[in-house]
């Protein structure tokens, strides 16, 4: 297995990340399809092979069903990533995951843009459902 060359840092496991924080309340209208797009510049977690932070601008988009992320619970949720050690492809299908099986869409997309390191921009996308036909790929 390779190593990282220098110093590394210590950091936490994927059972650190915390999905029982998040909330939900119900959709009024489940009859009229929505998008929903919340967007922050503020999630980070930390690299697996140096210990050292990613940071990276995380983007959600989804349809509801019958129940809507509470913001609150969520911002909660992605702390939980702070100290976690996990790889930008991992981090991007665990954040799907969770946050499906919180709110049960009938669409959602996850997009993780990570800041440079070592001059290489990554941006790690992933979606399930049935993407509504006026929602672009952007």
């Amino acid at each position: 297995m390779v190593e990282a060359e220098g110093r590394t840092f210590s950091f936490e496991g994927v059972d650190s990340i915390a999905p029982d924080v998040l909330e939900t309340f119900e959709y009024e209208y489940p009859g009229r399809e929505i998008v929903i797009d919340i967007e922050t510049d503020e999630f980070t977690a930390v690299c697996p092979f140096s210990g050292l932070p990613d940071f990276g601008t995380l983007r959600v988009r989804y349809t509801p069903d019958r129940r809507i992320i509470e913001l609150k619970s969520f911002k909660y949720y992605l702390v939980s990533f702070r100290n976690v050690g996990i790889y930008q492809e991992h981090a991007v299908n665990r954040l799907l995951e969770d946050l499906a099986a919180c709110c049960q869409p009938r669409w959602m997309e996850v997009v993780l843009d990570y800041r440079l390191r070592g001059g290489i921009h990554t941006v790690v996308r992933t979606e399930m459902g049935q993407r509504p036909t006026e929602v672009s790929t952007g």
